[in-house]
């Protein structure tokens, strides 16, 4: 089927994990309700965003946010995009996005490849290496509706990554992502409309709804964009839930029309990960 409806939860985060549990429940209902077939909730849900909270969030594969999340999808029979969680894997955490298709199986799990550790002259200082290790691949997800790409927030800067997905034949990238009110205003909308463009797919971005009184403020603005490069919806900074039709043959349309990745000069540069060459 070449066209599907995408869910995106744009939701508040607190300190109680069962009570962000809840509302992520609740709103992905309210999107099933309204005819999405997908749905993608935004970063870091289920604890507020502060490096010295994921060790104190952080679970295990399996554990209470991963059953809540497994059975949700289930219930649903929703393909689900688990915005992202802190996970413990041995010693290490990692800031992690679990994929649910609508049998509750999980078909995916992405790890966060770039570690945001940014200080900005007058506006944020944030280092996730204090607590978080990076993941290391690029994730593809093969679901009922198409080919799926997956990142997380600061994934979207590097181009490599999205062309990557792109060339691994992605026509829909979700990306749950946390800009704050530093990045968001200079960087949101052009980050999004660049890479949706650039690599010719849908490019989804899910955020935490804002909070003034957080110590990290989230930007909001959770978005949709063609491979056109135009945004086709976008919230403002409040809480909410969007569904939105994605048509894959106008991803193809576009490829066709505009052959950008078949115009790529192979011979002269080329992607590489983890030793294979990418084309």
């Amino acid at each position: 089927m070449s066209s599907f409806k995408v869910g995106i939860i744009q939701m508040p985060v607190v300190n109680s994990i069962e009570e962000n549990i809840q509302t992520a429940l609740s709103m992905i209902k309210s999107a099933k309700e309204q005819g999405a077939e997908v749905v993608c909730l935004p970063e870091m849900f289920s604890c507020p965003y502060k490096s010295k909270n994921f060790p104190v969030y952080g679970e295990r594969q399996g554990g209470y946010t991963y059953t809540a999340l497994e059975k949700c999808a289930k219930e649903n029979d929703i393909v689900l995009i688990g915005g992202s969680v802190p996970e413990y894997e041995d010693k290490k955490i990692y800031n992690t996005s679990y994929i649910f298709n609508g049998d509750g199986a999980l078909i995916g799990k992405h790890r966060k490849v770039h570690l945001y550790d940014v200080d900005v002259d007058g506006g944020i200082c944030f280092k996730e290496s204090e607590s978080l290790s990076a993941g290391n691949e690029a994730t593809i997800i093969a679901t009922k509706h198409g080919t799926f790409g997956v990142g997380i927030c600061y994934d979207i800067r590097f181009p490599e990554y999205m062309r990557i997905l792109s060339l691994l034949n992605a026509k829909v990238v979700f990306m749950p992502a946390a800009f704050n009110m530093t990045s968001g205003p200079a960087h949101w909308e052009f980050n999004f409309r660049c890479r949706a463009f650039e690599n010719q797919v849908y490019l989804i971005g899910a955020s935490p709804s804002r909070d003034v009184n957080s110590n990290y403020v989230s930007y909001g603005h959770s978005i949709v964009v063609s491979p056109w490069g135009e945004i086709i919806a976008q919230m403002d900074e409040k809480q909410g839930v969007m569904v939105v039709d994605i048509d894959l043959d106008y991803v193809d349309k576009i490829r066709s029309e505009f052959p950008m990745l078949e115009h790529r000069r192979t011979d002269v540069y080329q992607l590489n990960m983890n030793g294979k060459s990418i084309k």
